[in-house]
């Protein structure tokens, strides 16, 4: 009996199965641990109003882009921020370009995205090329 558990602990040795191995519960595989990403990180399309339209198309995917706001006031245009630093342009679409501007679609980190479309809601935007 001595025997054979020595060829059964010298076989586990040889195989690299270990304590860890032999401990882990039958029926449940372990898997590698999912790598977490950063919200900040994940890109997502935000579709953007610039309110020129003749400088959208100007634009080609792949450019970079700073996004300024200007809030609009009864009295006339307001002070001017900046709301997305770096942008890159992932899509121009045809035909977008209205009295109200263009659309371009935009590949930014998930909380850019949520700032262009606030802003966009209350202000005029505009497009810096890098």
């Amino acid at each position: 009996m001595a025997a054979g558990l020595a060829v059964t602990v010298a076989a586990l040795l040889a195989t690299g199965a270990g304590p860890r191995e032999a401990e882990r519960v039958r029926g449940h595989p372990v898997a590698d641990p999912v790598p977490k990403r950063s919200a900040t990180a994940e890109k997502v399309a935000a579709p953007v109003r610039i309110a020129d339209g003749a400088t959208v198309r100007l634009l080609r995917p792949g450019d970079r882009v700073d996004v300024i706001a200007a809030e609009e006031s009864a009295t006339g245009i307001g002070a001017a921020r900046v709301v997305a630093r770096g942008a890159r342009v992932a899509e121009v679409p045809t035909a977008s370009a209205t009295e109200s501007g263009a659309l371009v679609v935009l590949s930014v980190p998930r909380p850019t995205a949520a700032r262009l479309a606030g802003a966009g809601a209350t202000s005029r935007l505009a497009v810096t090329l890098w």
